[in-house]
């Protein structure tokens, strides 16, 4: 068990060494980066120790691929299966906790330090019979899987919705929406499909970015459409802020996509999470970030695409 520990911190190292980043710089500036965000959120809504342990629940469902998990019980006898599930569990938490605890959301920390070795006894089978029903087509995939395993989210970011209309406060409702943003930036686009999925788009590079941007804009308006459309209603004065948090929410979007195809057929790297992560902090700085991921991912898509 010690040694699959090892070999995880040597494949971290290997991945920002390959990528020209000090692994001590690295983990620098991800400790930064995650308390700066922490901060940041935090600052925003008396409401974010919840968003806070709903993203940390997140972040150990994607430890629960079914796959995944099948391939460490060939490894490892059950009871060391169970205890390292248990500490990768732990360690993926222990900085949500640590900040939760900084800012004495005890009952979320406890909550959240009894559900994470509760998760690591759960497996998330894609393949099961029983499909959880969504309003998004099969292609492309990211939104169809995407939501079925985030749709815990959005009944709660509803319902935030409801209760900023109750308590006639608009910036709840913002939160709502960004909750949601949050959301499909970490998860639905995390993971790279097949080269043979990008190549059956018959298109060539710009093309493909433009319909995966235009269908990820459209599919994700839909997700946010009882926020807007509740928001428009009860909040009609605030309507000018609210399309200003519509649109950095598309901002967003789209630079995901960006940075997810700026590594293509590699996942996102280290550098690409920490650039998203200041992003976040300081918006301003999208206007640079997004045309270095677009040129990154024409180069990637390019030999896929435009190479024949």
């Amino acid at each position: 068990m010690k040694e699959y520990f090892k070999l995880q911190y040597r494949i971290l190292n290997r991945k920002m060494n390959d990528v020209g980043l000090s692994p001590i710089l690295g983990y620098l500036l991800t400790i930064i980066g995650f308390y700066g965000i922490s901060i940041y959120l935090f600052s925003k809504t008396d409401f974010a120790e919840y968003f806070y342990g709903l993203i940390s629940i997140n972040f150990l469902s994607k430890l629960n691929e079914k796959k995944r998990n099948d391939f460490l019980k060939t490894a490892f006898s059950i009871s060391n299966y169970s205890i390292l599930r248990i500490i990768e569990n732990l360690i993926i938490v222990f900085p949500f906790l640590i900040f939760l605890f900084y800012q004495k959301s005890f009952l979320v920390t406890i909550v959240l330090l009894f559900l994470s070795p509760l998760m690591s006894i759960l497996n998330f089978d894609n393949n099961f019979n029983f499909t959880i029903p969504t309003p998004f087509s099969k292609k492309p995939f990211e939104f169809p899987v995407g939501f079925r395993n985030t749709f815990y989210i959005f009944p709660f970011a509803y319902f935030l919705t409801y209760q900023s209309v109750l308590a006639d406060n608009f910036n709840l409702g913002i939160a709502s929406m960004l909750l949601i943003t949050v959301v499909v930036v970490t998860s639905y686009y995390s993971k790279p499909e097949n080269e043979y999925f990008v190549w059956s788009f018959n298109l060539s590079s710009k093309g493909f970015l433009i319909n995966k941007i235009m269908i990820g804009v459209l599919f994700f308006s839909f997700l946010i459409l009882p926020v807007i459309l509740s928001l428009i209603i009860f909040y009609p004065n605030e309507i000018l802020t609210l399309l200003a948090f519509i649109l950095l929410s598309y901002t967003y979007i789209i630079t995901i996509i960006l940075a997810k195809y700026s590594t293509y057929p590699n996942e996102i790297n280290l550098p690409e999470g920490i650039l998203l992560g200041i992003s976040i902090i300081f918006p301003p700085l999208l206007l640079g970030i997004i045309p270095f991921f677009y040129t990154k991912s024409i180069k990637q898509l390019t030999l896929i695409l435009d190479n024949d």
